[in-house]
């Protein structure tokens, strides 16, 4: 029987709930390489509750560090405000310094592997997630207006780099179908385990919405579905209305029925808290946020002549070797190749590359 842990929690004193969460879900780290993924979803103030807090990835890097790994990368990948973005993103949240001079772009070396041809035949994922031996998975306690909430299993969305994110979104098409193309991007690299910050938490039309609720709470387990299932119950939602659960269930990931879960600490509901609607509705029927989604997934490199020097970094560093460099020595794209990844704009050290 899965078991989640829910522990009492300030960002003070973090570093206790992450002892109890390996001490509760053992894992043999020595000489082993591990990534740590929070959840930075863009660049923001550590107080906005939009990111992982800076002190839970402390104190986990602290942790993992005292067990003797032969490697530890931190990293992620930024949603649609944040492509091309992932240092500064890092920056701004506070996590780079949390991170302890283990972080690491993972954007900018992606593999391609095979996928459901129903949304895409194949993707490009970050290389740090499919060399790891151990991943651990740092998601915030938040609600989504397309999956009601985000938690662990969307945490998961991060592994592909660049715009491939919003070439998804519109791939799936309707909330249904990005639910179940969650769970397929999730079965990529299953996480060994979850360390959910719930201190502070996110209500209303999340990811990034301004009404943020005090919860104090630290929840950690190694199955994603069952600690998601407590997330959602704390939430006020009935874990079978969600259509990624289901999923997730019906693939063998798990079970979102708290009689199969064993709760270590105390399950209780928080009073009055919003969610967005259940189906979905406040993304799919967005249009605005639709055609700026559209809008990501039809950006390509393009280099100023004026500013380029010729250098090739781009070239070098573009995880599925879109760019080359034509007889003016300028740098031109692929476009059947290119996944948008931004990297090429982040990496070039003249800011020669615009995407348009």
């Amino acid at each position: 029987m899965p078991k989640v842990l829910i522990h009492p929690a300030t960002y003070e004193n973090a570093g206790e709930a992450v002892d109890r969460a390996f001490a509760l879900f053992p894992l043999r780290l020595k000489e082993k390489k591990v990534l740590i993924k929070p959840n930075v979803l863009r660049a923001a103030d550590p107080a906005e509750a939009i990111t992982t807090h800076p002190t839970v990835l402390k104190a986990v890097v602290e942790k993992v560090k005292s067990l003797g790994p032969a490697e530890i990368v931190v990293g992620d990948n930024p949603g649609l405000f944040g492509y091309g973005q992932n240092e500064d993103c890092f920056r701004q949240t506070g996590l780079m310094e949390a991170a302890g001079g283990f972080y690491r772009n993972i954007g900018n070396d992606s593999r391609k592997v095979a996928f459901n041809p129903d949304y895409m035949p194949e993707v490009s994922l970050s290389q740090a997630v499919t060399d790891a031996d151990i991943v651990i998975s740092l998601p915030k306690f938040k609600t989504h207006g397309l999956t009601v909430m985000t938690g662990a299993i969307k945490n998961s969305y991060g592994y592909l780099p660049g715009a491939q994110k919003a070439k998804l979104h519109k791939a799936a098409g309707t909330a249904e179908r990005f639910h179940d193309m969650m769970v397929e991007i999730f079965k990529l690299r299953v996480p060994d385990l979850f360390i959910l910050d719930a201190v502070v938490g996110m209500e209303g039309n999340g990811p990034a919405s301004p009404d943020l609720r005090d919860i104090g709470r630290i929840l950690a387990s190694d199955n994603a579905v069952a600690l998601d299932a407590v997330m959602a119950t704390m939430m006020g939602c009935d874990p079978g209305r969600l259509q990624f659960l289901r999923k997730a269930k019906e693939e063998g990931l798990g079970d979102y029925d708290l009689r199969a879960i064993e709760i270590v600490g105390d399950l209780f509901v928080i009073p009055d808290f919003k969610l967005p609607p259940l189906g979905g509705e406040a993304n799919i029927g967005n249009q605005s946020l639709q055609d700026l989604i559209h809008s990501r997934t039809a950006l390509h490199p393009q280099a100023d002549p004026e500013l380029c020097t010729g250098c090739g970094a781009c070239v070098e560093q573009c995880p599925v070797s879109a760019l080359s460099m034509n007889d003016d020595d300028l740098p031109q794209v692929d476009a059947t190749l290119c996944i948008s990844c931004f990297c090429c704009q982040e990496i070039c050290p003249v800011k020669a590359i615009t995407l348009k």
